[in-house]
């Protein structure tokens, strides 16, 4: 069985950086396709970011140019690093295999 436990949220004022992880588990990661997603209080969830087993990587347009998707395949370890975060940031953030499996989320809270 999947598992995915998320970590690297936090507070964190208005410019500044977080890495996200996601570590999975039970499952030979390497072929699947990855996602983060968010949602903040109040909103729907939102995808952000895909990265394919081959290493392509998608964005939303919010975070172009501000956050990178990557993937570690030998340690099946997702990450999501954020820079220049800003307060609309701010929601609970979630990793995704191939939208059936999901973690249990780690909380942005972007604010001075």
């Amino acid at each position: 069985q999947v598992q995915l436990v998320e970590s690297g949220g936090g507070l964190v004022h208005p410019g500044g950086s977080l890495r996200l992880s996601c570590a999975a588990s039970g499952s030979i990661f390497s072929i699947y396709v990855m996602r983060w997603y968010r949602q903040a209080p109040g909103k729907q969830r939102e995808w952000v970011a895909t990265i394919t087993s081959g290493g392509s990587t998608r964005y939303t347009d919010s975070v172009k140019g501000r956050f990178t998707i990557s993937r570690d395949n030998a340690k099946k370890m997702l990450y999501l690093q954020m820079n220049s975060l800003k307060p609309e940031d701010t929601a609970v953030y979630y990793c995704s295999q191939e939208n059936d499996y999901w973690g249990q989320g780690t909380q942005v809270t972007v604010s001075s």
